[in-house]
């Protein structure tokens, strides 16, 4: 187990098979930070991993929006994205 903020954290080892340049930019990340290996490892999953629950609940929001009738007509955008190029482009469809 490993200690934080003088609380046990339960570690797990996963091991992965990533490509050698890959692996080889991720030891010369390490080198540059002065970190280890496995920091720069879990500093990458972590952010990948939040992004991927961001992304998850801005797809269910989205899905709440589109359940409750809360969308723009495409041919509203379609129109509007058109007069983007003209001198007088229409307002954002809302």
């Amino acid at each position: 187990m490993q200690m934080k903020n003088n609380t046990a954290q339960a570690t797990k080892v996963i091991t992965a098979h990533v490509p050698l340049p890959m692996a080889d930019k991720v030891d010369q990340m390490a080198a540059r930070l002065e970190r280890s290996r496995g920091w720069v490892i879990k500093q990458a999953l972590s952010a990948w991993l939040a992004q991927e629950e961001e992304h998850n609940r801005l797809t269910l929001e989205a899905l709440d929006d589109v359940t409750s009738g809360q969308v723009i007509d495409h041919q509203a955008v379609q129109a509007w994205a058109d007069s983007l190029s003209t001198d007088n482009p229409l307002p954002v469809p809302r």
